[in-house]
Formats: structure tokens, sequence, C-alpha cells
């Protein structure tokens, strides 16, 4: 009796542990990945400066030939 005793408790011991550990293993918060997310948005961020940097510079360069034009007037009329 005393042998059945023990085994039924070893059972139980086991049983108990086996659900400790299922039940931490369940509870173990997951991985979130923020890296990618953030390098995405960088990247993005990054592709919008470049594209407006572009307009930028193309706007800079529209400015400069409507100065050389107004130059240019100026100077002809200037001269007659």
């Amino acid at each position: 009796m005393r042998a059945s005793g023990r085994i039924a408790t070893g059972i139980a011991a086991g049983a108990l542990l086996t659900m400790i550990n299922l039940g931490c293993a369940a509870k173990q918060p997951e991985i979130k990945d923020t890296w990618t997310t953030a390098a995405t948005q960088a990247n993005s961020s990054a592709s919008k400066a470049e594209a407006a940097a572009g307009r930028a510079e193309a706007a800079a360069k529209r400015v400069e030939d409507s100065a050389a034009r107004v130059e240019a007037m100026f100077q002809k009329s200037i001269k007659k």
C-alpha cells in the first residue's frame, strides 16, 4: 500500500510539473520584429527625401535659367 501511495504521489507530481511547464511555455511573450518596420520606414523616408531634393534641384535650375533670361533682357535694353 505504501508503494502504491508513492507511485501515485510520483505520478501526481509529474503531472503537476508537466502542467506548470506547459503553462509557462504558453505564457512566453512573442518576439516582435521592430527593426524591420523601422528600417522600412527609414528607407521610405530616404526615398521621399531624395525625390524632394531632385525636385528642389530642378526648381533651382529653372530659377537660374529665368534669372539668366532676365539679365540678358536687361543687358539688351541697356545696349539700346
